[in-house]
């Protein structure tokens, strides 16, 4: 690790991205991840990378579809719409099993929505808009460190596990500046090692033409397709169990239970210390993974706690996996704001205390 540097969310991003080993960036300008691509044009070139502004979101991923499977390290990002834009591109790198690593800047919604910080892309993220049945693993930082050292494993995990790696982030974890340490750049891979790497690839045929490699997902076939879309679920299975991640505050004991992810969860936790002082105990589960979510975390809340409350921005969507992981063990609230507009503490403390009371002696 170097020592620690000032940086803009959206430029550390990218450095751990070229320092994880991504040498291709395909990107189209949205607010607000801009600064990605100007930093990645500037940058890139001079670390032996090929920096290439798309004509659209449509374009930028299927160039980083194709670079990815002729064996590059591909990072792409972008914001809310254009995402939404790139999810059929998604699903056919899911359905070819092609390494990449991609970073969303949520901002609010929908449609072209605004600028200013969002959760609202939840499920679009986690269930996916694209066609067919795919996975794809998503993990959301609360800090700019965390999102530095996520979007670095992400480039050993995409190739790992042949599937792109979604880092979530928000509109006011990309614009703040935060002091993080950055990690070593990671060895050069020489193109002569590709086919060794990843014997997937396309390369072109070389020193030997005997067999032709071919990555496609246009499988016309209905036994065929079948048998692919189930390995494809054994894959997903298996990461069901391996790439949880999830991080817990004081579960066992509590009044209130929050549960909240990226920058919120942050507030969240300003929130439970003016509880604290109020007397009222509160714990904390952060899913850090957002698929695979942490379901089973949730069984050690213990039986003192009154009421679940997710804080978010978006109108509930997080809420949805949290039922599934609580069942009917406690009520689950929701404590949120929209629109772009950011909780405060003080705000989700008011609240949630106004919440425990209505809900105290109440059967579940």
């Amino acid at each position: 690790m170097t020592g620690r540097v000032l940086m803009k969310g959206n430029e550390a991003f990218a450095e751990a991205a070229i320092r994880g080993g991504c040498r291709f960036y395909f990107g189209y300008p949205i607010t607000p991840q801009n600064e990605i691509p100007e930093f990645m044009s500037r940058e890139l070139p001079k670390r032996g990378g090929t920096f290439v502004q798309a004509e659209s979101e449509l374009a930028a991923i299927n160039m980083a579809y194709g670079a990815g499977l002729a064996g590059g390290r591909v990072f792409i990002s972008s914001s809310s719409p254009g995402i939404a834009l790139m999810q059929e591109g998604i699903s056919f790198i899911c359905s070819a099993e092609v390494p990449l690593v991609m970073l969303t800047v949520c901002r609010g919604g929908p449609g072209i929505g605004g600028i200013q910080p969002g959760q609202a892309d939840y499920l679009q993220a986690t269930r996916g808009g694209g066609n067919g049945d795919y996975k794809v693993p998503v993990f959301a930082p609360s800090s700019m460190q965390e999102a530095v050292d996520l979007v670095y494993e992400a480039v050993e995990l995409a190739d790992e596990w042949q599937n792109p790696i979604m880092i979530f982030t928000d509109g006011m974890l990309a614009q703040m500046m935060e002091p993080v340490s950055l990690p070593e750049p990671r060895p050069e891979i020489d193109p002569k090692d590709i086919k060794k790497l990843k014997p997937w690839a396309v390369t072109g045929y070389g020193d030997d033409d005997s067999k032709r490699t071919v990555v496609k997902s246009l499988r016309l076939q209905p036994d065929e397709l079948e048998k692919h879309v189930e390995k494809l679920f054994v894959k997903y299975e298996k990461a069901e169990k391996e790439l949880v991640r999830v991080e817990t505050i004081d579960i066992e004991d509590a009044d209130i239970v929050f549960v909240a992810y990226g920058t919120v969860a942050r507030i969240t936790k300003e929130a439970i210390e003016l509880l604290a002082q109020r007397g009222i105990k509160a714990g904390f589960v952060r899913p850090i993974s957002l698929w695979p979510f942490p379901y089973a975390t949730f069984d050690g809340i213990g039986d003192r706690t009154k009421v679940v409350i997710s804080v978010e921005m978006s109108m509930g969507q997080l809420v949805q996996d949290i039922k599934i992981g609580v069942g009917k063990r406690f009520p689950i609230k929701l404590i949120n704001r929209t629109g772009g507009i950011v909780p405060t503490s003080l705000e989700i403390a008011d609240r949630a205390g106004k919440i425990l009371d209505s809900v105290k002696g109440v059967e579940i």
